[in-house]
């Protein structure tokens, strides 16, 4: 009993004697200069942190909007039913991409100005590989080809003349960008092969396939990469040529035995069932 007395009374002695770390820290803050140079480090530090957050986040909504818009866009193209409407439905589609260059990109380039533009590349990442997918099926349909990285790249680049000088700045997308969307591109490729063919221009449907096999060829060399998107992207274009070489194949065996308007039906059909069939 006496000595469990005299261990609270050594534990009372111990608390009393404890400095109270949180008094302590108090006390040296209240005791620190403003003009402390390790605190006007940290001030500087916290203000730059504060504005890479604000600038991200302001990046991340316009890539958002150009995410959008070249989702309509892409609509809008797959909307030509007919010769007489393609030229309507291209100059708009032409208009509404210019635009989002001039305006969702050029505030993009404006941001990055004098900043990292890798440290900001994700917030709009997603933005710029719908922007080039819908570029380049735009370009497809208008003349059966696309455009390579470094015309986007000159697209992206705007000059701007201040006080006389001119100033030049760019919205980056980099080659893997530019990769990444064209393999999204063969997608609707084979959405519009299948459009095609029910629209009665079955010989669009070869022209198409014979694009995308080519398009293959070049992601060939890219199958092995250690990057894990583009190999997914990889198996996603195999798996649309093989969609649109199924149509070919309905064409050519079954076009002669099938009415036109029955046959986009069964070549959907055939697609389906070999949905789960994958070639050794």
């Amino acid at each position: 009993m006496s000595q469990e007395k005299a261990s609270g009374k050594s534990r009372g002695y111990r608390n009393k004697k404890k400095v109270n770390i949180g008094d302590k820290g108090r006390e040296v803050v209240e005791n620190i200069k403003e003009d402390n140079l390790v605190l006007q480090l940290f001030g500087a530090y916290a203000t730059e942190l504060d504005d890479r957050h604000d600038r991200y986040e302001r990046i991340v909504k316009i890539g958002r909007d150009i995410t959008i818009e070249s989702k309509r866009i892409i609509f809008l193209l797959h909307s030509i039913d007919k010769k007489s409407k393609q030229e309507s439905v291209l100059a708009e589609a032409e208009s509404r991409l210019r635009a989002v260059a001039e305006n969702n990109f050029k505030a993009i380039a404006r941001e990055l100005e004098g900043q990292d533009p890798y440290f900001y590349l994700k917030a709009y990442r997603n933005g710029s590989e719908e922007y080039v997918e819908a570029l380049t099926f735009f370009q497809y349909l208008s003349n059966s080809d696309m455009g390579g990285w470094v015309e986007l790249k000159n697209a992206l680049s705007y000059i701007d003349s201040e006080k006389g000088e001119a100033k030049s700045f760019q919205a980056l997308v980099t080659p893997s960008e530019y990769i990444l969307g064209i393999a999204d591109l063969t997608g609707e490729l084979m959405r519009q092969c299948i459009n095609n063919l029910a629209l009665g221009e079955s010989a669009s449907c070869y022209q198409t396939r014979n694009f995308v096999r080519n398009v293959y060829k070049g992601f060939l060399g890219c199958s092995n990469s250690s990057s894990k998107e583009i190999n997914r992207k990889v198996f996603t274009l195999k798996q649309s040529l093989q969609k649109i070489e199924n149509v070919c194949y309905t064409i050519k065996v079954r076009g002669s035995e099938i009415p036109k308007h029955i046959l986009v039906d069964v070549a959907i059909e055939d697609i389906e069932s070999d949905e789960g069939y994958q070639p050794y």
